[in-house]
């Protein structure tokens, strides 16, 4: 297996500049979230419906809102992420709110190394497979910390909206759909803080449906649904145009924007 340490550093120097700025970020918005508001999608909360009782690994949780949104619906949780800031900021923020979340600072490859027990939910979402250079020891690792029976839900952009580099504004397709090399970024500000003066330096991986599909079934989970979806709960990506229901869209939509999927350890 080919060596992705220095990848791994990178990335992880860039989210830990990143935690502060989104932090202030109206996108995260903590105020309101402090205040009750869930940072939780329509997408994620119709899929997993009552956690109450369960437990639940956030795999690449930032800092860890999500995490702590569904330990107030009354999950077990866990997060786990690669920056310690984030953890730092997300072991803060479960003891201001008096939750009792759990947080793991680790490389999400190697969350077997640090958390031995199983889960009835493992759940990650928007922006996480791309940071992996191979997604059949991420399913590997899905598959060891599940409960049998255990749900494995993941709501992520669609591999489509990677091909294109958006650096300059204007989105120009430059990357393949299902893409081995890794894809190197460099640039000013955070798709939180698009004016922060911070430079994100980045290494990214673009993984195809096949892929994602594949390799959860090869780590032995049955696939319960693949949807796509044409509207994304964040303005993320140039030019998109709100809905009265406050998704987003783009204003000439030839591709969806969203894919979410379910799976069952057997």
């Amino acid at each position: 297996m080919k060596d992705d340490t220095n990848y791994f550093e990178v990335n992880k120097s860039t989210w830990n500049k990143k935690v502060a700025i989104h932090a202030q970020s109206e996108m995260y918005n903590i105020d309101a979230f402090k205040k009750g508001k869930t940072s939780l999608m329509p997408y994620e909360l119709k899929a997993l419906g009552d956690v109450n009782g369960k437990s639940l690994l956030h795999l690449q949780c930032h800092f860890g809102q999500d995490t702590l949104s569904w330990s107030r619906m009354g999950a077990k949780c866990t997060g786990v992420d690669l920056s310690d800031e984030g953890v730092k900021l997300a072991k803060q923020l479960n003891t201001e709110l008096q939750l009792d979340a759990e947080f793991v600072c680790c490389n999400v490859l190697e969350t077997s190394k640090y958390i031995s027990e199983t889960f009835d939910i493992v759940f990650t979402s928007y922006g996480t497979i791309g940071w992996l250079p191979d997604l059949k020891p991420w399913a590997k690792m899905i598959a060891e910390r599940l409960n049998v029976g255990g749900t494995f839900y993941i709501v992520e952009f669609h591999p489509i909206a990677w091909m294109f580099d958006y650096v300059d504004g204007q989105p120009k397709m430059t990357y393949h759909y299902s893409q081995d090399e890794v894809i190197y970024d460099e640039y000013e500000g955070t798709y939180a803080n698009q004016d922060s003066k911070m430079v994100s330096k980045e290494y990214g991986w673009n993984h195809g449906l096949s892929e994602v599909v594949n390799s959860l079934i090869e780590a032995g989970l049955q696939i319960d649904y693949l949807n796509e979806h044409d509207e994304s709960p964040y303005d993320v990506f140039p030019d998109l145009i709100k809905t009265e229901f406050g998704m987003y869209k783009m204003k000439n939509q030839l591709f969806p924007m969203i894919f979410e999927l379910k799976a069952t350890k057997m």
